[in-house]
C-alpha cells in the first residue's frame, strides 16, 4: 500500500507493506537512522517521534496509521548542521552520555517545550516518564532543560529523579 504523509516537513510517498511500524518505514524505507529501535515493546521511548505534535512510540506505531499525517523525527529537530538550543543544551549539561536513548528524549522533550515554554521540573520528569536511560540519571536531563528555559540549575538535585509517585 501508498500512504503520503509529511517526514521533517517535506512530503513523502512510501510503498509499506500494512503491517509495517512507523519505525520500520522510517528507518528501512527512508533511511532516517536516528530513531533507534529499542526494545520493540513500547516501553523504552528509544524511538519516540512526533505524529501530528504528539509523541508516539514508533515500535509500536502502525507506520499506515500516519497517511496524511505529519512525522518529526530527530532529523527534523536540528537545523542542518547547527543543532537545536535543546540538543545544544543537554550536551552542555551532561544530558547525553551513550546516546543511545537521547534521539527519544531530544524528540519528547521538544513537544513538551512546544506546549509549555517553562516547564517545572515535575511536567518535565512527566514528560520523560516514557523513556528509559541506563546511563545519565536523569538528574542531568532535567537539569539541561531547566537551565534552558530559567537560565538557571535547580540546587535540590535530589527532587529531579524520575519517580512516577513523585511531585
Amino acid at each position: 500500500m501508498n500512504i503520503t504523509l509529511s517526514v521533517n516537513e517535506r512530503t513523502q510517498t512510501v510503498q509499506i507493506d500494512g503491517s509495517e511500524t512507523l519505525l520500520e518505514m522510517l528507518r528501512n524505507h527512508l533511511g532516517l537512522l536516528g530513531t533507534k529501535e529499542g526494545c520493540t515493546e513500547g516501553e523504552c521511548g528509544a524511538c519516540s517521534v512526533l505524529v501530528d505534535g504528539q509523541p508516539v512510540h514508533s515500535c509500536i506505531y502502525l507506520a499506515a496509521a500516519t497517511e496524511g499525517c505529519q512525522v518529526l523525527t530527530i532529523e527534523g529537530i536540528s537545523h542542518g548542521d547547527e543543532l537545536s538550543k535543546l540538543q545544544s543544551e543537554l550536551i552542555n549539561g551532561g544530558g547525553v552520555q551513550c546516546g543511545f536513548c537521547t534521539p527519544g528524549f531530544v524528540v519528547v522533550l521538544t513537544a513538551l517545550l512546544k506546549k509549555s515554554s517553562n516547564p517545572s521540573a515535575s511536567e518535565i520528569r512527566n514528560a520523560l516518564s516514557g523513556n528509559i536511560c541506563r546511563c545519565t540519571g536523569y538528574t542531568q536531563i532535567v537539569e539541561s532543560v531547566l537551565q534552558l528555559t530559567e537560565g538557571k540549575k535547580t540546587s535540590n538535585k535530589s527532587n529531579l529523579m524520575i519517580n512516577g509517585s513523585m511531585s
